[in-house]
């Protein structure tokens, strides 16, 4: 949309916002050409915008925060991932802000999220940078002329990465970036930070109180897609362990790749408009619909190219593992359109586990998916936030945690309702490593996962024979189509048996240690869920 169709709601000195020179929903191709001309973006050999976020390459969790007020303070779960900042230091930085961006050439963009128009929430996205806004584009909702006439926000987000607080203690921060909501004032404020998803899981967090809180639907930090059958498949897992390259899936139709929401009308809604995937090791072979999508109107952040060329280098880590792109949901080919279906039946739950012990596939009981939702398993991968180096374990509620405000037993209730009431069959998907720990084992391939999820939305293991992981309980399947029996069991795969063993009861403690917190809000089936660690009598049998 280009600026002629301006639209008529567009004083943004009500905001405190003065002298701007203001440029209103700027076409993908008119921001891209400010980002090469005054931003220092290039243009790779096929017309895509690759920009450099600076400083920060990824989410900086420990300066997220949440103003505490009469809305909040008794709802949020407030701790590391909540912490609190006063009203009084938000309306400081929010004018800081305001001062900052006055008298500059800003970027606004009326856009909306969640795809279903029941919850629609109208979001108003004002950025320094025209590529920020171009992220905006992309990966919020994008809504025609006649919409953007009688645009008004629900959600404010002030995106200012060169605003730097210089005294971060006199505002109640640790340093001088910061992302905070406020709920009251419905305004997500970005500071000091250029990494676009910032914005994104600002009101990503958002939408994870709004909505269980005042619209009974469940918000999900997942992909999701739709089968010819009619079927619905949703992807819960941290980033780096699968969620948008598993629902590419060229025989069934794209949902979302990252967020969305379960209605008590049983549908699955997408919260945005676009993709935002990892793009390190990308190759056309291994996800050709990603690869595919990155073409003009795409955003690349953080990439290399090859010397001398503009071709981009996506083994090349130099800058940050976590390099990623955006995209408009439009430029994947196969998508459900609008983004929103019925119908949930299978639900994965994706981790990279880095020790080698969780088995590639395995079945949950209720009591299994709801205490595996609410332990949130996988291992860090370095690159995806600011300090992480090597793979570490990890636990992070609700495959969310750092965008989750309420309590997680209240999302693994609610997760569970929705379940039992749609009948809906619960897989651990370990799409880590096999064969032993990472810098031992291997990756498990693509290609077996694929073929396990493949093999489970047709039903080809419904008759299957399981038997069950005498440490962690799970139900493994003694066969799947076009994956090597060996690796079903992950014992088979190690050559010292005992370390199997011991690694496995390791992992064990630690899922157990990260309980200990939610045990006191836990039912007695959700805490039998868990490992069975105690049970030695099993292990002789597979050693």
């Amino acid at each position: 949309m280009n600026e002629s169709a301006t639209l008529l709601n567009t004083n943004l000195e009500k905001y405190g916002l003065k002298n701007v020179n203001a440029h209103w929903n700027l076409s993908p191709k008119e921001l891209q050409k400010i980002a090469v001309e005054k931003e220092g973006g290039v243009e790779t050999e096929n017309g895509t915008l690759a920009i450099y976020t600076g400083k920060f390459t990824g989410r900086s969790p420990q300066d997220r925060f949440i103003v505490k007020d009469d809305y909040t303070k008794d709802r949020v779960w407030w701790g590391n991932i909540n912490k609190p900042v006063s009203p009084e230091n938000f309306e400081k930085l929010e004018n800081e802000i305001l001062n900052y961006l006055s008298g500059k050439e800003i970027y606004a963009r009326d856009a909306a999220v969640c795809a279903d128009p029941k919850y629609r929430m109208n979001v108003r996205t004002i950025t320094e940078y025209a590529w920020s806004n171009l992220f905006a584009y992309n990966m919020f909702l994008r809504l025609d002329p006649v919409e953007l006439e009688s645009f008004e926000e629900d959600w404010l987000v002030l995106c200012a990465p060169g605003y730097v607080c210089p005294d971060p203690a006199a505002y109640g921060i640790r340093q001088g970036n910061f992302s905070i909501l406020n709920f009251t004032k419905k305004i997500a404020l970005v500071g000091g930070s250029a990494y676009t998803g910032e914005i994104k899981k600002g009101i990503f967090s958002a939408l994870n109180m709004i909505l269980p809180t005042d619209k009974n639907v469940l918000p999900m930090h997942c992909s999701a897609n739709y089968g010819e059958e009619g079927d619905t498949a949703i992807f819960f897992g941290l980033s780096g362990t699968g969620k948008t390259t598993l629902s590419a899936d060229p025989n069934r139709k794209l949902i979302g790749d990252d967020e969305h929401g379960w209605t008590a009308e049983n549908t699955i809604f997408n919260f945005e408009g676009g993709c935002y995937a990892k793009v390190i090791d990308l190759t056309e072979e291994k996800e050709p619909d990603i690869f595919r999508a990155i073409k003009p109107g795409a955003l690349l952040e953080n990439i290399v190219f090859k010397k001398g060329t503009k071709e981009v280098d996506y083994i090349d880590g130099t800058i940050t593992q976590n390099t990623r792109v955006s995209y408009p949901i439009d430029h994947i080919d196969n998508i459900q359109v609008p983004s929103y279906a019925g119908n949930p039946k299978n639900i994965f739950f994706l981790t990279a586990d880095a020790f080698g012990v969780l088995p590639p596939v395995s079945k949950l009981t209720p009591g299994q998916a709801a205490y595996h939702f609410i332990s949130g398993y996988t291992a860090k991968v370095a690159g995806t936030e600011a300090g992480i180096t090597e793979p570490v374990p990890s636990f992070s509620a609700c495959f969310g945690a750092p965008f989750m405000p309420l309590h997680p037993t209240v999302y693994a209730e609610m997760l569970s309702k929705k379940m039992q009431d749609a009948g809906v069959n619960v897989w651990l998907i370990n799409t880590g490593w096999s064969g032993g720990p990472h810098g031992v084992g291997s990756r498990i391939k693509l290609k077996y996962t694929r073929a396990m999820i493949t093999s489970i939305l047709k039903g080809e293991l419904d008759n299957v024979e399981f038997h069950q992981h005498p440490i962690f309980g799970l139900y493994m399947p003694k066969y799947c189509p076009n994956v090597p029996i060996e690796i079903l069991d992950p014992i088979n795969t190690w050559l010292q048996k005992g370390g199997y063993i011991s690694k496995a009861i390791q992992l064990a403690h630690s899922f157990h240690l990260n309980f200990e917190k939610f045990a006191n809000e836990a039912s007695q089936q959700i805490m039998e869920g868990g490992p069975l660690i105690d049970e030695h009598h099993h292990l002789e049998e597979h050693i």
